[in-house]
């Protein structure tokens, strides 16, 4: 590492557990050679990673008590929904859904683990650089589905 610019972080977590029942109901449009293809759901689990440079006065990276608008998205986007791709072909049977009042949608670029860590990140990013004043940003956001799967989306470097 000799001559080699070594750029450190602080890092902290913000774990949503599969037990505040982020029930959530999706298909993957495109999974034809999988029972993926399939309505089908989990009870989804976030973890944010934040970063920064710099602790604040408190000795925080991010002050966990100040994250309830993250919980709150993720409860509007994913608690007893049906998350649908905005591009699935389907998308009149599953407006039919809604408008029987059987399910309430909520319209994605793309569903499943990997762009619901995506959104969550998107999300996240913004409000945690507004609330800090760019001091901290969000370093990953993983979702997973269950014990066995998940996915992960990170800043790139």
């Amino acid at each position: 590492m000799l001559g080699e610019e070594v750029s450190m972080a602080y890092l902290s977590t913000k774990h949503y557990g599969h037990n505040i029942g982020l029930s959530s109901v999706f298909r993957q449009p495109n999974a034809d050679h999988s029972h993926c293809h399939l309505l089908h759901g989990y009870s989804l689990a976030f973890t944010f990673t934040f970063g920064c440079k710099e602790l604040d006065n408190k000795n925080w990276a991010v002050d966990f008590g100040g994250l309830k608008e993250i919980k709150a998205w993720l409860e509007d986007h994913f608690d007893h929904k049906v998350a649908v791709d905005k591009d699935d072909p389907h998308m009149d049977k599953m407006r039919e859904l809604e408008e029987m009042d059987i399910a309430e949608l909520r319209i994605f670029d793309g569903v499943g683990a990997e762009k619901f860590a995506y959104h969550a990140f998107v999300f996240a990013d913004e409000l945690i650089r507004r609330k800090s004043n760019n001091r901290c940003w969000v370093e990953s956001v993983e979702c997973a589905e269950h014990g066995a799967n998940s996915a992960i989306y990170k800043k790139e470097k």
